[in-house]
């Protein structure tokens, strides 16, 4: 779960890490009270949206004019903002954040990302901080600066110190990123993130470091222990699929291809992709039933499918362990016929029940193709992905 800018920066001022002063706005009438709040320009002003780049596309200004804030709020407040990391169709601005300039000497980078392959935590730093900071780490560059959270995860002074020095810092420099990292990894541990990431973290021209930006990602598994954010999650910024999915408990990446994929197991369904990859096709989407699914949970995976309208057929792929193949076929079958579905959809059942599945699905005559095995179901499904799509909206 991904929070923006301003909530990333309330988590930092609760842990007592420093920010600029600044105020988050969703209406133009709040523009004056958080101006005057600020005393006199420059100020920062800031789209909210969950995605970078904002600088380069126009969605960050700095100006001293109050009347170019309130333009910028106008052109922006429930308006679509197109960065190189979002879609095509961009993501809406539903809040600005304003913030006092802060005078910058120099920029930084400072992240805590899940090193996986470590099983832990890790610290990533830079001297060469900025909006740039993506061509850094493409060229490998020898000024990135990593160090393992080993101990209970949380970091130790002498790995801050050790990361200082290499960033340049001196004196009470030093002290200030030392209790920076402390605050940041404990915040990090308490909030089951998996991404904290300050882009710039400045020296500022009193030489104390601030967090100028703030990108947070919340592991989704834990979310019912971090039930107050996900209440303020701001769901415009998500795939409308990507919501209704959330809602019905199944798990679903939106993707280019057109092949929509059901699948029960995250495993499953990822090598399901990567064999209509290697045989040539391309996935629509990842969405993962689950092991508890239900016929009613089978049609709601169909509509969520089926609001892509670059789907030309569905692959279901179902191993049964936990769920009844048989099961999974009449809520194949009821999908089909209650969802009015045209385009052509593929299955291949293997485990609990799959023959009793496989006879219902048959004896259905319906636009249900059986297959003999994974890689059958996926040449089918590649066969079939030309041509004309039933787009249905559901307009749930």
């Amino acid at each position: 779960m991904n929070l923006h800018e301003y909530q990333a920066k309330k988590l930092f001022n609760k842990y007592e890490i420093p920010i600029p002063k600044g105020y988050c706005i969703k209406e133009l009438d709040e523009i004056e009270k958080t101006i005057s709040n600020l005393s006199t320009g420059p100020w920062v002003i800031k789209c909210q949206i969950h995605a970078g780049g904002r600088g380069k596309s126009g969605g960050i200004k700095i100006t001293n004019s109050k009347k170019e804030i309130h333009e910028f709020a106008k052109k922006w407040l429930g308006n679509k903002l197109i960065t190189y990391q979002t879609d095509k169709n961009g993501q809406k601005v539903n809040y600005l954040l304003i913030e006092k300039k802060t005078i910058i000497k120099k920029e930084l980078y400072l992240s805590f990302v899940i090193n996986r392959k470590k099983s832990s935590i890790m610290l990533i730093s830079s001297d060469s901080g900025g909006v740039d900071i993506e061509n850094i780490f493409k060229k490998k560059s020898n000024n990135i600066y990593k160090e393992i959270l080993e101990s209970c995860y949380l970091i130790q002074d002498f790995q801050s110190r050790k990361i200082a020095f290499k960033l340049g810092l001196q004196g009470n420099q030093i002290n200030q990123f030392v209790k920076i990292c402390n605050k940041l990894s404990l915040l990090f541990l308490e909030n089951d993130l998996t991404t904290l990431e300050i882009n710039p973290i400045v020296i500022d021209d009193k030489n104390n470091l601030i967090c100028l930006d703030g990108k947070i990602i919340i592991d989704d598994n834990a979310i019912y222990r971090n039930y107050s954010l996900y209440e303020e999650h701001d769901n415009s910024q998500l795939d409308k699929r990507e919501v209704y999915a959330a809602n019905d408990n199944l798990n679903y990446i939106p993707l280019d291809g057109n092949i929509g994929c059901m699948v029960n197991g995250a495993g499953l369904a990822m090598g399901t992709m990567d064999l209509i990859k290697f045989h040539g096709g391309n996935p629509a989407n990842f969405l993962d039933v689950g092991g508890n699914t239900t016929v009613e949970k089978v049609e709601k995976a169909f509509k969520i499918i089926l609001l892509d309208s670059n789907v030309k057929v569905i692959l279901v792929n179902i191993f049964g362990g936990i769920v009844r193949c048989d099961l999974i076929s009449n809520g194949i079958i009821n999908s089909v016929i209650n969802l009015k579905i045209k385009i052509p959809i593929i299955v291949r059942l293997e485990g609990n029940n799959s023959i009793n599945g496989i006879k219902a699905l048959k004896k259905s005559n319906l636009n249900i193709i059986a297959a003999n095995s994974l890689n059958d179901a996926v040449k089918k499904a590649i066969k079939n992905s030309i041509g004309k799509h039933n787009y249905v909206d559901f307009n749930r």
